[in-house]
């Protein structure tokens, strides 16, 4: 069941966004999400950035409304949190909660990516 608690270095009084618990997560539901071109891009980005990227900060070649589809569907499936600091909307990879629930699945992924893009030279 989601929770609507803010994530740590959200502005108080900033409207939650629904999370997934980490119970909650399953493992079908975050292969789905990162099977997308563009939701691996935004988790490939947030790794990179270790740490919390503002969603105006990864550059995606598709419409802001589609954007803002992916990091829907990546919160929802358990991959990122998203919170408020001001108004800008805050990622963070939810790394902690996916290598606890599927041991070294992420890192494979995000090593896989790199091969890829190093091997096809995309972006």
């Amino acid at each position: 069941m989601p929770t609507e608690t803010p994530a740590a270095g959200a502005t108080s009084g900033a409207r939650p966004l629904a999370h997934p618990t980490r119970e909650d997560i399953r493992l079908t539901q975050v292969l789905h999400a990162l099977a997308d071109p563009m939701r691996l891009r935004i988790v490939c980005a947030l790794d990179a950035a270790d740490g919390e990227l503002n969603c105006a900060d990864i550059e995606l070649p598709v419409s802001k409304s589609t954007c803002t589809h992916h990091f829907r569907v990546l919160r929802e499936n358990g991959l990122i949190t998203q919170f408020y600091r001001g108004t800008a909307k805050m990622n963070a990879l939810r790394r902690d909660d996916l290598e606890a629930l599927f041991p070294g699945l992420i890192g494979g992924v995000l090593r896989a990516a790199r091969l890829q893009e190093r091997r096809l030279g995309e972006r």
